[in-house]
This record gives structure tokens, C-alpha cells and sequence, in this order.
């Protein structure tokens, strides 16, 4: 129905339809029967409305104020976008009975390690654990660290590994990410503080991996705000924390050429090159020349397509210290001071 107005499909993300005019720009997002709306003047939405309406019978809900349980607030004079979940956090923190629970300034406790041994081992201690409701809690705050929180993306990641087996540590672990979100409620995902262009972040810890399974991040910004972030165990064992660095930017890389594409093909702009911070010297001096090739000739082949964007100049590869790191809270638990330097860094700050 779409084409037939005159839309082209989005080649890198099938839930995306565009059409230009000139300078007149209208994009449709859809989830399954509704649509989001973004244009460059608001006749066009009228205009899209009318054909539309030819079609099928619509709902005018008027201007984007909910969307997916996030609410969605604009200054227009600022031309800044606030995205923010206190709702969804309110009603998750009243559906597992901790609304009352006193809010903290860390989602993750850095002195106690979460493990396996913790998991219950007798029969009173599972027992202890068969009405606590560890896999919903879980699944409802992975909901809040994919909208608006990647913050506590890291957090959220280490308590999924016990879903099998949680023992109550593991829950406590659960209930502090529910106080720090308590604790943060007035917090909103920001854009439009800043110009900046896309640029990312990749990072990689194998400190907190008993299994040699380093965890491997990345976040993108653009506009002051974080717009992609993940956090995830990698695949392979690294045997040294170059390949496990070097593996984090293949993957932030990979999701830069998406964003890219996205961004090109829907504004119809040429960007400039895109850069990619890391805080490894070793695996950025990788991407240039094979000095370090007695070392790393272990690492796969695959990988080596990180040189091949680098050259091409897409992507700039640019070293940054760990302190500026801003992705660094989404792979290691954080004292206070980082936790609230870094979200603020990730474009969350107070309306």
C-alpha cells in the first residue's frame, strides 16, 4: 500500500518507509498497525493522512506523546527530544511488590562478583527461590535497558547468565537495579543538546570473565543522546585482551555501516567519516600494519575486514583514554562518580 503512494522500502530496516520531494521529507515507521510520522513540515502530515485514508480507516492519535510505553516530550524552540520510562519503572516496580524498596546511585554492587557457586545447591535453598520471580523481574527491566537505560545494560546482561539456577544473591542483585532505577527516575534519554554527528564507542572486559569469554560493548550518539547500544559475551575465547578488544570494534563497526546506510539512504546525505573510540592503542595499531603479527596471528580472518573500512575511510578508528571511555559502563560494575559521569555522557539527564 505503501509503494503505491509513492514510498520506498528502507533497505536496511524492512519496518521503515521513505518518500522525498525535493527538500520535503516523509518517513513512516511501522509496528505492526501503527505508524510514526516524521516529516519536514507538518502540512505533510496531513497530506500523508489523506492518502492513507483512501486506503484503509485510521485513528488519528495526534502528536507523538507514547509510544511502546515510553513517553516522548519535545521543546520545539530548543529543538531538543526527551524519551523516558518512569511509567513503565513505576508499574514493574509495583508489580513485583518493590515500590518501597530505598533507592541507591549504582545499578551493580563492585565488591560483590556474581557467579554460579551462588546458585542453590540444596533443597531448602530452592525452596527459598521457588516464588521469587527472578525471570519476569529480569525480562521487565531488559525492557527498560533497550528503551531508555542503557545504563544498566551491563547489569542486566550478568543477571540473565542465572536464569537457570538464581539463587537469592543473584535476586539482590535483581532488586539493586530496581533501586537504582527508583533512584534515577528523573532522568530522561536526551537528543539535541549537542551537534555532534554519529560517532561510537567500543569496548571489551575480560576482568569479570571466569569463563574466558570477554564481554564485548558498544554505544552510538548522535545529537548529544545514545541511539544503539550493546552489551553481549563474545563468541570466541580470546587468549589476549588485543583480539578481545579488537573483536568488540569489529562488531561496533559493523553496526556503523548500518547506521550509516540508514542515515544515507533515508536523508539522502553523504556523511563524513564516522568515528569509532577505543581505548586499546594495540588493537588500533592492528588495523594499520601486522607489527603485532607474532602475537595476533591467531585472530580470524573474518576480522581483518575492520582494515578494510578503515582504509576505505568510512570509519575513523581514534584512540581515547578509559576515563573518557563512555561505553565503559556498559561492561564493568562503576564507582558512583563514573556510573553518573557516564549516563550523563550517554545523553541521560533531568528534563
Amino acid at each position: 500500500m505503501l509503494t503505491h503512494l509513492g514510498f520506498a522500502h528502507c533497505d536496511v530496516d524492512q519496518a521503515i518507509f521513505f518518500r522525498r520531494k525535493g527538500q520535503a521529507i516523509i518517513i513512516i515507521l511501522v509496528h505492526i498497525d501503527d505508524c510514526t510520522i516524521v516529516v519536514t513540515s507538518i502540512t505533510l502530515i496531513a497530506d500523508f493522512k489523506a492518502w492513507i485514508s483512501e486506503y484503509v480507516d485510521i485513528t488519528d492519535l495526534g502528536k507523538l506523546h507514547w509510544l511502546l510505553s515510553i513517553k516522548i516530550k519535545r521543546n520545539r524552540e530548543r529543538r531538543i527530544t526527551h524519551l523516558y520510562q518512569c511509567s513503565y519503572i513505576d508499574s514493574i516496580l509495583c508489580q513485583y511488590g518493590l515500590q518501597d524498596l530505598k533507592p541507591i546511585s549504582i545499578p551493580m554492587d563492585t565488591n560483590i562478583q556474581l557467579t554460579i557457586a551462588q546458585s542453590p545447591s540444596t533443597t531448602a535453598k530452592f525452596a527459598q527461590m521457588r516464588n521469587v520471580p527472578y525471570h519476569e523481574a529480569v525480562r521487565s527491566l531488559m525492557y527498560a535497558a533497550l528503551g531508555t537505560h542503557p545504563n544498566i545494560a551491563f547489569v542486566i546482561q550478568t543477571v540473565s547468565h542465572f536464569l537457570t539456577k538464581p539463587g537469592l544473591t543473584h535476586w539482590e542483585a535483581v532488586k539493586r537495579i530496581f533501586r537504582y532505577l527508583k533512584g534515577t527516575m528523573e532522568l530522561w534519554l536526551t537528543y539535541g543538546t549537542s551537534k555532534m554527528d554519529l560517532t561510537g564507542y567500543a569496548d571489551a572486559d575480560s576482568s569479570m570473565a571466569k569463563d574466558q569469554h570477554a564481554i564485548s560493548e558498544y554505544a552510538f550518539l548522535i545529537h548529544g543522546g545514545a541511539i544503539l547500544w550493546s552489551t553481549k559475551q563474545q563468541e570466541i575465547i580470546a587468549l589476549l585482551r588485543t583480539k578481545a578488544e579488537y573483536v568488540a570494534i569489529t562488531h561496533g563497526m559493523k553496526e556503523a555501516l548500518w547506521l550509516r546506510s540508514l542515515l544515507s539512504q533515508l536523508f539522502n546525505i553523504v556523511l563524513d567519516s564516522t568515528t569509532l573510540f577505543s581505548d586499546n592503542q594495540s588493537a588500533i595499531q592492528l588495523t594499520k600494519d601486522h607489527q603485532y603479527y607474532a602475537r595476533t596471528k591467531h585472530i580470524g580472518i573474518h576480522f581483518c575486514f575492520v582494515r578494510y573500512i578503515v582504509e576505505g575511510g568510512s570509519i575513523r578508528l581514534v584512540y581515547c583514554s578509559t576515563n573518557d571511555m563512555t561505553a565503559d559502563t556498559l561492561i564493568k560494575a562503576l564507582p558512583s562518580t563514573k556510573v553518573k559521569h557516564f549516563a550523563s555522557q550517554l545523553g541521560l539527564s533531568p528534563a
